[in-house]
């Protein structure tokens, strides 16, 4: 007996699938566009428009202070780039400390607790200055005194601690038959959690760490209140010798031309996450 298979779809069906999937899509299209416009309309031909494009939107401000600003940009993404492995690596220890079992590593467990409620607790910006400011008062010897260097060591503390539950939260979402049948194999517990259990929590935990990573890409720019001529603190100077804001709004183009593909990237990841998961439960 031979399995009934289905019949090709006539070219009708076809084009009407297309035309259900594209209507939807150039209505939308045209509804974004059509408030966009209206809203352009209402704003340019406010009163106080010519002194608002003058103060934020000069163009010509722009391109004279956009060079030192590209630069200190470079500076916040540099930044930006070591901080995240350092919290990678560091966040997935604190998680590590926290998920072991036993007496004997109860003062590693208390540990990753107390520093975790502690760097969550704090706001970065008060971390940023602690570190910035206080730790090169003390001149002590050995240590770096730039507060570039701790200003860095303040964010990864901060962003260490959120990662730190994001891992953990990736740890206790796998399956406890997973930890079952490592033991069954007679693996010890630093090889259960290297072979069975991080492989899989941080694959899962990853569109979660990159909404860390647009948030960190942010926050650099508070390195700025320590001195640091960031983008950030490029466009105040400028600001404060032309009285102008547009400087903060080049500044400000270049955080989103950075955050905004990130964020797309990873809602992109979020999406495929859930793809995947919904074909193991169907």
């Amino acid at each position: 007996m031979t399995s009934a298979r289905p019949g090709p779809v006539s070219r009708p069906g076809r084009n009407l699938r297309a035309r259900d999937r594209f209507l939807p899509s150039l209505i939308g299209l045209l509804m974004v566009l059509g408030t966009f416009f209206l809203i352009r309309a209402v704003v340019i031909r406010a009163e106080q428009w010519p002194r608002i494009k003058a103060q934020f939107f000069n163009g010509q401000a722009i391109i004279d202070v956009f060079p030192q600003v590209l630069k200190g940009f470079g500076l916040n993404m540099s930044v930006w780039a070591v901080s995240l492995v350092v919290i990678a690596l560091w966040a997935l220890v604190l998680a590590v400390f926290r998920s072991l079992h036993g007496p004997w590593f109860a003062p590693l467990r208390v540990f990753s607790i107390v520093y975790i409620d502690l760097l969550r607790g704090l706001p970065s910006l008060l971390l940023v200055l602690l570190f910035g400011f206080g730790v090169p008062a003390l001149r002590i010897p050995g240590l770096p005194q730039k507060s570039l260097f701790w200003g860095a060591m303040a964010m990864i503390s901060s962003y260490s601690a959120y990662a730190a539950e994001v891992y953990r939260s990736g740890m206790e979402a796998v399956h406890d038959g997973q930890r079952a049948a490592a033991k069954a194999l007679g693996l010890s517990q630093g090889q259960t959690l290297r072979f069975a259990i991080l492989p899989q929590a941080v694959r899962n935990v990853v569109p979660s760490l990159l909404n860390l990573a647009v948030a960190l890409q942010k926050d650099v720019a508070l390195l700025s209140v320590l001195g640091v001529r960031d983008a950030v603190r490029e466009a105040q100077i400028y600001t404060a010798r032309t009285f102008n804001y547009s400087s903060l709004v080049a500044a400000a183009l270049l955080f989103l031309a950075a955050t905004i593909p990130l964020a797309r990237f990873t809602d992109y990841l979020s999406r495929k996450d859930r793809e995947r998961r919904l074909q193991f439960t169907v």
